[in-house]
């Protein structure tokens, strides 16, 4: 419990956290968030980890008190959410097959969705790698699907780019042009929130409407 405690004390006070880390770390800040981003997009059992929040943030910080140089920022976030992606693609082209059945994974993954994805990949997976880009949770597990499901590679990776362009690019620069207007800078624990609120939405949405449906 103490480290879900921690965790969400993290993301809810990220901003806090975030100078702390500068403090304490100068210019391997940048490793830092390169690191946190790359987990959180590359390894698919560390979905929980910030995303969305720590650009914003990151963002906020950078105009704020040049604590981080924008045209750093963003090249390293770019950087690892690319990268992230590949190696989550490549780890569910190599085990994604091989799920044990009665796995954690394998409960959520099974034979008959890999069919189902790799449909709806043939079909739709570029504007999916894309638009998970800005849903949390669900941004990890696509690219894991997208490689068991065999997505050819080359569709993968354009798709990628274009969907960490945007994610990076947008959450960046609207914590850099407008974090620290007075209103957002003095309930900043609560934009950060609403901010998750709004990314997960959609994914409620449709769960409750394929419930419905079923």
């Amino acid at each position: 419990m103490s480290i879900i405690y921690d965790l969400i004390s993290f993301i809810m006070h990220i901003d806090v956290h975030l100078t702390e880390i500068i403090e304490d770390f100068g210019a391997w800040s940048y490793a830092i968030l390169f690191g946190i981003v790359f987990v959180e997009t590359g390894v698919v059992i560390f979905p929980f980890l910030p995303g969305d929040s720590l650009l914003f943030a990151s963002g906020t910080l950078a105009a704020a008190v040049g604590a981080f140089n924008l045209w750093i920022l963003i090249p390293v976030f770019l950087a690892a959410a690319i990268l992230g992606d590949t190696v989550n693609y490549e780890i569910g082209k190599k085990v994604g097959t091989s799920i044990p059945p009665k796995s954690f994974l394998g409960r959520v993954v099974s034979q008959e969705r890999m069919d189902a994805a790799q449909r709806f990949f043939n079909k739709h997976g570029g504007k999916t790698i894309v638009i998970a880009r800005f849903m949390p949770f669900i941004r990890t597990f696509i690219p894991f699907i997208a490689g068991a499901s065999r997505m050819r590679y080359r569709y993968f990776i354009m798709y990628n780019i274009v969907g960490a362009v945007l994610w990076v690019f947008s959450c960046t620069l609207l914590g850099y042009f407008f974090g620290n207007i007075p209103i957002i800078k003095d309930n900043f624990s609560t934009v950060l929130i609403l901010i998750i609120v709004i990314s997960v939405l959609p994914a409620i949405i449709g769960a409750l409407k394929a419930r419905k449906n079923k």
